[in-house]
């Protein structure tokens, strides 16, 4: 039996300020655990999403530690393929543990692949992450939509993510949307993702990241995967953010989340189709989880594994 102490932390990630951005709790573990673990840990932290981190040479000998790590992240009802949010905290939560200096980048091995992470080298609290775009294939929304937002998108789309993403005409109050009832009322494959964005205009009042105004805003609601409404979703403005990019002629947009916790991110279009995410996080608590599990209870942690070349 281990000793069950591992070093955890929650920081709320693509927050400007304290208690802004979304919550997540970062635990670095000494060897694999089993998800069903990880899982139950998870549940009773209830963030969005929980990660747990793994130095890569517990699964591939002659990695060194502190070079690369193995990420996995659970909501509280189960696990997913890709978290922004988390992997931001994570990277923060390296530097916090002293695993990752100012100015580094390491890559985070997941379920989605290699996952390149930075400190900002002049800023305490800000990091930046490389994450996938799934692309956006126009589609129907569900008509549902209609009758609950009181308004018809101006048009649609589906990802390889699970989302449906949906536009909506700029009269449309999305700050003063009510998340948590809206996503109580979905029905379907639309409860595992749902993005709900327009354009903000070009007035001198759009919410600022990092000193640059907000040109889009974005809500996202999960109640198929345990999270009603997320505070802040990384892999949701990685997901539209090129389509923002064209729309604007842009390689630079700045998205922002009007969530009740609100937060937002600066996303730059890379060469390779990737999305670069820019951000800030706040350390909440610092402490020691005691909870411990079987060694033999590992599962495997092949996916977290690098592939060939």
């Amino acid at each position: 039996m281990s000793d069950g102490t591992l070093p955890a932390v929650l920081i709320t990630a693509f927050a400007e300020r304290p208690l802004q951005g979304n919550g997540a709790a970062v635990v670095a573990l000494k060897q694999p655990a089993p998800a069903a673990w990880m899982q139950a840990v998870a549940g009773l932290l209830r963030q969005s999403e929980t990660a747990f981190l793994l130095p890569l040479s517990r699964l591939e000998p002659g990695t060194e530690p502190a070079g690369e790590w193995a990420l996995r992240w659970f909501t509280p009802r189960c696990e997913v393929p890709l978290c922004g949010h988390a992997t931001l905290a994570s990277a923060l939560a390296l530097g916090h543990w002293g695993l990752l200096a100012r100015g580094a980048s390491i890559r985070l091995h997941s379920r989605s692949g290699p996952l390149l992470v930075s400190l900002s080298e002049s800023a305490a609290g800000r990091a930046q992450l490389v994450l996938p775009s799934a692309g956006l294939e126009p589609s129907p929304l569900p008509a549902e939509l209609d009758r609950l937002l009181g308004v018809t998108p101006v048009c649609g789309w589906r990802s390889a993510l699970g989302y449906w993403v949906a536009l909506l005409p700029p009269e449309f109050d999305l700050a003063g949307l009510d998340g948590h009832s809206l996503a109580q009322e979905l029905r379907g494959e639309v409860r595992q993702g749902l993005v709900l964005m327009q354009a903000l205009a070009a007035s001198g009042h759009s919410p600022t990241v990092q000193g640059f105004p907000a040109d889009y805003q974005l809500r996202f609601l999960a109640p198929g995967l345990g999270i009603s409404e997320d505070p802040v979703t990384g892999s949701a403005h990685a997901l539209v953010a090129p389509w923002w990019c064209d729309q604007l002629r842009r390689e630079r947009v700045v998205g922002w989340q009007p969530s009740p916790q609100g937060g937002g991110m600066v996303c730059e279009r890379l060469s390779s189709g990737m999305i670069r995410l820019l951000g800030s996080g706040q350390l909440l608590w610092d402490g020691r989880l005691r909870a411990g599990f079987e060694a033999g209870e590992a599962e495997d942690w092949s996916c977290c594994l690098p592939g060939p070349g």
